[in-house]
């Protein structure tokens, strides 16, 4: 993984240059084709997705919630909250993915605060939206 790349994206941009080569060193790039899934609802999460390339769709169930481009990530929440996972994502796209396993997850979250502060504040949001749409239906 090209740590250069690692700088344009928003949740590893505070980093410095050592701490964003052990993100590198923690993850691996994967490629997938249109049509994947990547998490599936209610699976159980064991991996952390940071979208390099590429665009995905969020779906619960058959309702679509959100489009995910270049910079966004998912799988934090069953790695930081529950550990199932609380909606299914499919790429839209071929897309190249940064893929991170639970361990290492942890100790990115446990080793650089500003990388586990923008996490929690993710989860507080989807938490939040999810619990909106909840009430709405």
């Amino acid at each position: 993984m090209d740590t250069s790349r690692l700088a344009s994206i928003e949740l590893f941009a505070p980093l410095s240059d050592a701490e964003r080569e052990q993100v590198a060193a923690w993850s691996d790039v994967i490629e997938v084709e249109t049509g994947h899934h990547l998490i599936r609802r209610d699976g159980y999460g064991y991996e952390f997705f940071v979208i390099l390339e590429g665009s995905a769709e969020v779906m619960d169930g058959e309702v679509h919630q959100a489009d995910m481009t270049a910079g966004d990530f998912f799988g934090e929440m069953a790695l930081m909250e529950a550990p199932r996972r609380s909606a299914s994502v499919r790429a839209t796209t071929p897309m190249r993915l940064l893929v991170m396993g639970r361990p290492e997850f942890q100790s990115m979250a446990r080793q650089m605060p500003a990388v586990a502060e923008r996490l929690r504040n993710r989860v507080a949001e989807r938490v939040e939206n999810s619990e909106i749409a909840q009430s709405d239906g």
